[in-house]
């Protein structure tokens, strides 16, 4: 088995680079088995950080995850993430139980506010640093802020990770978001780093992969994981895609290849708005 590849927190705690996400997992009950499979397939190939929120099926996926993962919750980093609409002081407390109660958990070791809304950031944050200190949630992040969200968050207040989406065609990130996030020593964590399969087709990506023989998505996936302080969580529902996204830790990327893909998914030369899906 490949050799784990982690991400450290600015808490200290390290992850695997490579997790796995549930997005559109849960919503149907003739998939099911397999989405438990693959996801419990997952575990067993050390991709053990497993991202949900409560948004996902209207918490469907966190229940898929909370069965995936009975029995064996020690082995897991758990994330999930509170609505805007309900993260106000009160309501971010109630969402992170009733998200507690269908994970089948006592804790959430990240819990992230999925996006901006109207509830100032600084009241969200003071309700998630209560839910640390009860135990609820082992330490808080954020999604979806950009550099200006995140220069409002409260003096002092350092999230574990800002997850959003990047991949070779949302490379926007780069530009501002991770210099800003790199002075802090905090991680991002890549969702969609596939594109929910829309990379496939590009001739780029495909003359690389042949170059390597191996698949244009492990390509853009390695290309995802080449950082050192970006985790990728792509979603698999088929134990065969699970497989085939682990195996893109084995791919290292050379300085033609990354010239390649940069020529034709150019990195951004100016600020461009955080892209959101």
């Amino acid at each position: 088995m490949t050799a784990a590849k982690t991400v450290t927190f600015p808490s200290g705690a390290s992850v695997p680079a490579l997790g796995q996400g549930t997005w559109r997992m849960g919503d149907d009950p003739s998939r099911r088995a397999e989405e438990l499979a693959s996801l419990r397939r997952g575990l067993d190939l050390g991709m053990t950080l497993i991202d949900t929120a409560e948004m996902y099926g209207s918490g469907a996926s966190e229940e898929l995850v909370g069965e995936a993962i009975r029995g064996r919750r020690d082995e897991v980093f758990l994330v999930s993430k509170v609505l805007p609409s309900n993260a106000d002081a009160r309501g971010t407390v109630d969402a992170c139980h009733a998200s507690l109660r269908r994970l089948g958990t006592d804790r959430i070791d990240l819990y992230l506010l999925h996006w901006r809304g109207g509830v100032p950031l600084a009241e969200t944050v003071e309700a998630l640093e209560g839910l640390v200190s009860d135990g609820s949630i082992g330490a808080w992040g954020v999604s979806n802020l950009d550099v200006d969200d995140l220069s409002e968050l409260p003096e002092g207040a350092l999230p574990e990770t800002d997850q959003v989406l990047y991949n070779l065609t949302r490379r926007g990130p780069e530009y501002d978001l991770f210099p800003w996030s790199r002075e802090r020593s905090m991680p991002l964590m890549a969702y969609s780093p596939l594109e929910q399969g829309r990379l496939l087709g590009q001739r780029a990506l495909e003359s690389v992969a042949s170059a390597h023989g191996c698949s244009p998505l492990q390509v853009a996936l390695a290309w995802v994981l080449r950082h050192d302080d970006v985790i990728a969580i792509p979603k698999a529902s088929t134990t065969a895609h699970v497989e085939e996204n682990h195996a893109a830790l084995d791919l290292s990327l050379t300085e033609a290849d990354l010239e390649a893909l940069d020529a034709a998914f150019p990195a951004p030369v100016r600020k461009e708005p955080l892209e959101i899906l």
